[in-house]
């Protein structure tokens, strides 16, 4: 049987506002992606997070975006050379390190966020960009990378520590892209049916497309998107269901160093 990581992306408020329930799904994942400013979360968020995560001994990782606010992240921003892209995640990483050491915990990981990741995935300018910027700042930090994607490639050419994720609320393409979240039946909502999925996902090793195509890959880690409605009984749901059938939780960060 498999040690699987489960993840999710937190720290997603900002101020006053508040967007999913954060508390709880620390106490299901062994792994959290946490905002650092760009898309979503403020240092109020992060160090609340970092704290609870600590406590709870989950592993916390950066989760950098574009800067856009007002969109959540999900909007690609054109004209960013090489340089910028860098500089920007350097510079968000950093803050969730500073952040982190308050609270007596450590980033682990870094996983970008929303239409960066999307544009990583198949551009490999941007893809190389942000493996530089994770290696400048701290060549130990694992990079959490979609399998089969131009961030998996530039992680592999930097020599980083990955670790790879597909996504238990999310639909595939046939080219082990994810579904844009404009299709019907992009995201998934069946609490039970999420579970078996991820199960079969761990056990084959692999994804199904929405067309029914299997596309085998490495699964290092499972994440259930913290804002998506219902989210916490789809990770207890996923969370169950692996160990009933013999498999260990545990943050990849720890399973997976040398």
């Amino acid at each position: 049987m498999a040690t699987i990581d489960l993840n999710s992306d937190l720290g997603e408020g900002y101020g006053i506002w508040s967007l999913g329930d954060d508390p709880s799904m620390l106490d299901i994942v062994t792994s959290a992606n946490v905002a650092c400013g760009f898309h979503a979360g403020d240092s109020d968020i992060m160090l609340e997070t970092a704290k609870i995560a600590k406590a709870r001994g989950v592993s916390i990782g950066a989760h950098p975006s574009y800067r856009d606010l007002h969109g959540f992240g999900r909007r690609p921003v054109a004209g960013l050379t090489a340089s910028e892209i860098e500089t920007m995640i350097a510079y968000q990483i950093g803050a969730l390190q500073a952040v982190a050491t308050m609270a007596g915990h450590k980033v682990t990981h870094v996983k970008i966020h929303g239409a960066l990741s999307n544009v990583a995935c198949v551009d490999p300018m941007t893809a190389r960009a942000l493996a530089s910027a994770i290696k400048a700042v701290d060549r130990d930090l694992f990079w959490v990378v979609l399998p089969r994607t131009e961030i998996e490639r530039a992680g592999e050419a930097a020599n980083l520590p990955l670790a790879r994720e597909v996504f238990a609320d999310r639909a595939y393409e046939d080219d082990a892209q994810l579904m844009s979240r404009s299709k019907p039946g992009s995201v998934l909502h069946d609490a039970t049916t999420i579970a078996e999925r991820v199960l079969r996902m761990v056990n084959d090793q692999a994804v199904v497309s929405a067309s029914g195509k299997t596309i085998k890959m490495p699964i290092d880690t499972i994440c259930v998107h913290g804002d998506t409605p219902g989210a916490v009984a789809i990770a207890r749901n996923v969370r169950a269901v692996l160990e009933q059938n013999g498999h260990k939780l545990a943050p990849f960060d720890k399973t997976h160093r040398a």
